[in-house]
């Protein structure tokens, strides 16, 4: 427990101080955003049309639908926040947030989200925001993240389902392309993590967190970020067989990918100093741009007219 907590546990007082900027950290916005971005693609790419009115309620659900997600995750997470240098000053650890005030808000907003989801949009889409909330929560936070170091490669379901609820906002279905897109962000977020879990290894071995680089050890690890890293490279062109996509999509994920599979390469090969960290970095801060890009094509496409490929499904 850190002095903060302590110091709360002793006086209750002293917590419960937290500022709108403090409930606003509650609910993870990066994190947030990418979910918001990842479901506008979803409602882009779905075959259909949304109004413009339920679009943005959908978007607005499933963005606060994340928070909760994330205002939960910090309030079962607040003991190994404290102790990890990465999440010590979140507002839960920090003690600017009580514990069960970070509860009663997320468990709140994950209600609201589902139910206007659910009112506004359609069934089956609240119906997929709520899964992808107790799956968060319950299933990764809860149990795999202390569990087992496959927490990031099954948990990572969670934050693969947004854009597949936002397919589902506009069709009430869950479609073959949806799940391409799924599929996507699923195999893409062991490498992503893993390659920050190697730069960040004491902190997780500190919070007791199973994460693989403590578990199975850095040599594994990069074994294991450059299999799901070749894996992932050909599954990125499955919603263009499709017909989710068009050439743009496919000229661009084959630059972004030739680029994923160096970095990637590059961990493999650097194993000790400053250069190994340096290129466990790179790998990480590129993932991220390369997933907004990836997915950026296909809302581009739509943009310039650029006419989809034919499915093979037809």
């Amino acid at each position: 427990m850190s002095d903060v907590q302590l110091d709360i546990a002793s006086n209750p007082a002293l917590g419960g101080q937290g500022t709108a900027g403090d409930y606003f950290a509650l609910l993870k916005p990066r994190v947030m955003s990418l979910v918001i971005f990842t479901a506008f693609v979803g409602i882009v790419a779905a075959p259909g049309t949304l109004h413009p009115l339920l679009a943005l309620v959908a978007l607005l659900a499933i963005a606060v639908g994340a928070g909760a997600s994330g205002a939960l995750n910090m309030w079962y997470d607040a003991d190994i926040d404290a102790v990890m240098r990465r999440t010590r000053l979140r507002p839960v650890p920090r003690g600017a947030i009580l514990p069960g005030e970070a509860l009663g808000f997320g468990a709140f907003l994950a209600a609201a989200s589902v139910i206007v989801l659910g009112l506004f949009v359609n069934l089956v889409a609240a119906a997929l925001l709520a899964f992808t909330i107790f799956f968060y929560v319950v299933i990764y936070t809860i149990w795999l993240k202390r569990w087992t170091p496959q927490n990031i490669v099954i948990g990572g379901a969670a934050g693969a389902l947004p854009p597949m609820i936002g397919w589902a906002a506009v069709t009430g279905t869950i479609d073959p392309g949806a799940i391409s897109l799924f599929l996507i962000i699923f195999i893409w977020t062991p490498p992503h993590f893993w390659a920050l879990a190697l730069f960040r290894e004491d902190d997780y071995a500190k919070a007791g967190v199973p994460m693989l680089p403590n578990v199975a050890g850095p040599d594994e690890t990069r074994r294991q970020i450059l299999l799901y890293t070749l894996v992932l490279v050909p599954l990125t062109f499955i919603p263009a067989v499709l017909g989710v996509s068009g050439l743009l999509y496919v000229a661009g994920v084959a630059l972004l990918s030739t680029v994923f599979v160096y970095y990637a390469v590059q961990v493999y090969r650097l194993r000790e100093g400053q250069a190994a960290i340096g290129a466990c970095r790179k790998l990480f801060g590129f993932s991220i741009l390369w997933l907004f890009l990836v997915f950026a094509l296909i809302p581009l496409e739509r943009l310039l007219g650029i006419a989809s490929f034919p499915s093979v499904l037809q």
